[in-house]
């Protein structure tokens, strides 16, 4: 496929690296200690962060600024504290979506006597009007739409329109969709969890990344069975 979208790929094994005897952060974006010239924030998306937690053990997080949270299991199930009182549990085949303060702390939590789990952890940067405090959680079943994209991404947060989306999709290789943005402004973002693909040419690995904009439409061509990819959509300007 030949592609006149703008692009940028974020290969998984030049993610940023943070270890201790009990879990491991990869950043996407400069997090944390991580600075790297080439991984500057996506818009107002300034982490991906694939997370491995040890089972009994905690995960702290301090939002620097007024954020939209996103907790995405993709292995086992995770607790999460903060500030506003919220304590609930989210399961792989789920997803939840907070609204933080700047300032505000975060516990992760893995509930679990053994064993690991494995999320993903995005923050996408708001102002503070939006940034009521509050969560929203949604339920989705990726086998239901083989080779499409499932919207997952509650409508609405404290009746505020959220203004990204975020959807999943499992492929049978060779198996293919487009997606088209909600506004011409917008960009996408895909995060790899699982497989293979090809997005308007480029070649991604499990856990690469891609940034698209100045393109309304992405193809999208699983090139493995099983293959699963994230994709969000959201405001560059």
């Amino acid at each position: 496929m030949i592609s006149r979208a703008k692009a940028k790929i974020f290969l998984a094994d030049e993610r940023g690296l943070s270890e201790t005897q009990w879990s491991a952060s990869r950043y996407t974006f400069n997090f944390g200690e991580f600075a790297n010239e080439h991984r500057q924030p996506f818009g107002d998306l300034y982490a991906v962060n694939d997370e491995v937690l040890d089972a009994g053990r905690s995960l702290r997080v301090l939002l620097k600024e007024y954020s939209y949270v996103i907790l995405l299991p993709v292995m086992g199930a995770i607790g999460y504290k903060n500030a506003s009182g919220n304590d609930n549990l989210v399961a792989a085949g789920q997803v939840a979506i907070i609204m933080a303060d700047r300032g505000e702390m975060i516990e992760i939590i893995n509930p679990f006597e053994e064993g690991l789990v494995n999320f993903l952890l995005v923050c996408i940067k708001t102002d503070s009007v939006r940034a009521t405090k509050g969560a929203s959680f949604s339920t989705y079943n990726v086998n239901k739409c083989l080779n499409g994209l499932l919207k997952i991404s509650p409508p609405s947060l404290n009746t505020s329109s959220l203004p990204f989306s975020v959807s999943i999709g499992k492929f049978e290789g060779r198996g293919e969709t487009v997606y088209h943005t909600k506004n011409s402004k917008n960009g996408i973002f895909l995060f790899v969890l699982e497989g293979a693909f090809e997005t308007e040419g480029r070649l991604l690995h499990a856990r690469d990344s891609l940034a698209l904009w100045d393109t309304q439409t992405a193809e999208i061509e699983a090139l493995s069975n099983d293959a699963i990819v994230v994709v969000m959509e959201l405001p560059l300007i």
